[in-house]
């Protein structure tokens, strides 16, 4: 099954090469990496350019004007552009483990979508990188120093059972897992989200409407998220009124979406 991992970005190309180097490591490589670039000056596209030819899967810049915070619509403009049966998101500031890719697709089942776990790095990791993610013994350096939290998913043990429920609470869109298909059918993100926040829940709403559960194991398809500031959230106010919608009259359909009717 061919996966296209999609990576969100914004004038981090610090952090978004880390994010990139860490999906080079993968023991089962991405079939392509689809950067959704929500309108970075030309450091972001000088990066990518850079890289070209030098990543071991086909990699695509996604870009699209700045007109304030539109992750949903660049995101489902990625999404357009995907060549995989399984698309796989991973936040530019967050860094895959080696087994990230290949988690995801043991995890991949039919009827469900895939929420992956995260590490939280504090500040004091602001080094940290793609390599390290590896490492057990930087690992447990930053664990002594107190530098991340949720440590116990630093331990692979892929044996125990997956879950599989329809929880809205803990939906994280930096590392989450869908078949196109089911993408499709709900007709991706909401393009009306602007402005941080909500988006991926209102995905995961439609998509339980849909009859698609969320699955989820505590142990795998794991990502280290880099520190950065809180984003201003002016605009939850809005963007919970469109999560409430999407409860209160059970949708599955987004009109603004991928598809404009």
């Amino acid at each position: 099954m061919k996966a296209s991992v999609i990576v969100p970005t914004y004038n981090k190309p610090t952090a978004l090469k880390k994010a990139l180097e860490g999906l080079c490591l993968q023991r089962r490589l991405p079939d392509e990496v689809l950067v959704a670039d929500d309108g970075s000056t030309g450091e972001t596209a000088a990066l990518i350019s850079g890289l070209g030819g030098k990543t071991p899967f086909p990699l695509v810049h996604v870009w699209h004007e700045d007109k304030g915070f539109r992750l949903a619509k660049i995101r489902n403009e990625a999404i357009k552009r995907a060549h995989g049966e399984y698309l796989i998101m991973l936040d530019g500031d967050c860094i895959a483990n080696r087994h990230f890719v290949s988690d995801h697709l043991a995890l991949a089942e039919k009827g469900c979508f895939v929420q992956g776990k995260r590490i939280l790095l504090s500040p004091k990791a602001d080094n940290f990188a793609a390599p390290d993610a590896n490492s057990v013994l930087r690992l447990l350096r930053l664990v002594l120093s107190g530098s991340m939290s949720n440590i116990h998913r630093l331990f692979r043990i892929p044996l125990l059972p997956a879950r599989k429920n329809s929880r809205l609470k803990g939906i994280k869109g930096c590392n989450m897992g869908f078949f196109r298909e089911d993408l499709m059918a709900v007709n991706g993100y909401n393009e009306s989200f602007v402005g941080w926040g909500r988006e991926d829940s209102e995905l995961g709403v439609r998509l339980f409407n849909y009859g698609i559960k969320r699955k989820e194991h505590p142990f795998m398809a794991v990502c280290f998220h880099l520190w950065h500031p809180s984003y201003p959230r002016e605009t939850m106010e809005a963007n919970e009124r469109l999560l409430e919608n999407a409860i209160k009259n059970k949708l599955y359909y987004c009109p603004n979406g991928i598809v404009k009717k």
